[in-house]
């Protein structure tokens, strides 16, 4: 077929402007649609970010907020003192006629007398020296080491008890339990004494903690147990009356 060039070049001007329409109607709305996927409204995305943190912050607000609820519940500390305060005044309504004393100097000049005599017969391992102080062949008036018979000899009771041939295990007890406080019982009473070690006056079940630091240079922590169950102290005590008169050195209740 034969082609003139003027037909020639309206051919190629309508070839042209097909291909430009035809790629018009397909390129241009991808732009549109990867601009909207990949890049959201911009008011949307901040309207979301503070959605988030207002999420992650309302847990950090509620911490914040609950110490202010802790006064539903009692705080431990006033029940705390409170049942110390009512244990407290239970013991010193039970213990009104003792006097638990830890300066020598505050018990009279005759106590202080013999508990110095006592300490240092003890010191010096010599069994013998405390028959002096005890009134030995004195009847009643004898120091009391046993409730069997008051009118042993004591300084023999005594060497008997110890667990060697010598007494010095006895002498050494005596003298860790003059070393401690003491308990001055029923003042203004024909009974009054003053009981060494203090403790012996107390409730074992609730000494503190220095108390039973005390009770353990005297005691085993096994003693101690034994005592919890036995509901009292029961080891060996003195008991030295305001007239300076050495009136038993016994163990048991």
């Amino acid at each position: 077929m034969r082609i003139f060039p003027g037909n020639a070049l309206s051919c190629s001007i309508a070839s042209l402007a097909a291909v430009t329409l035809l790629l018009g109607s397909t390129a241009l709305p991808l732009p549109a649609l990867a601009f909207s996927q990949l890049n959201p409204p911009a008011p949307q995305a901040k309207g979301a970010a503070r959605s988030t943190q207002q999420k992650n912050e309302k847990p950090i607000e509620q911490a914040l907020e609950a110490p202010s609820n802790n006064n539903v519940l009692p705080t431990p500390d006033p029940l705390i003192n409170k049942q110390a305060s009512q244990s407290s005044g239970d013991a010193s309504n039970a213990n009104k006629s003792v006097e638990f004393l830890f300066d020598i100097d505050k018990a009279p000049e005759p106590v202080k007398k013999l508990r110095t005599a006592i300490v240092e017969a003890a010191a010096s391992g010599d069994l013998e020296r405390l028959r002096p102080l005890m009134n030995v062949g004195g009847g009643l008036k004898q120091t009391q080491v046993t409730a069997d018979d008051p009118g042993e000899d004591p300084i023999k009771t005594l060497h008997d008890l110890s667990g060697d041939p010598d007494g010095i295990e006895i002498l050494s007890i005596l003298l860790d339990i003059m070393s401690t406080g003491f308990a001055h019982v029923g003042q203004g009473t024909p009974d009054e004494v003053y009981v060494w070690p203090y403790f012996a006056q107390k409730d074992i079940k609730t000494l503190s903690t220095p108390e039973k630091v005390d009770l353990m240079r005297i005691v085993t922590a096994g003693d101690y147990a034994d005592m919890q169950e036995f509901g009292g102290y029961n080891f060996y005590r003195v008991g030295i009356t305001p007239d300076g008169r050495w009136k038993f050195f016994t163990s048991g209740e």
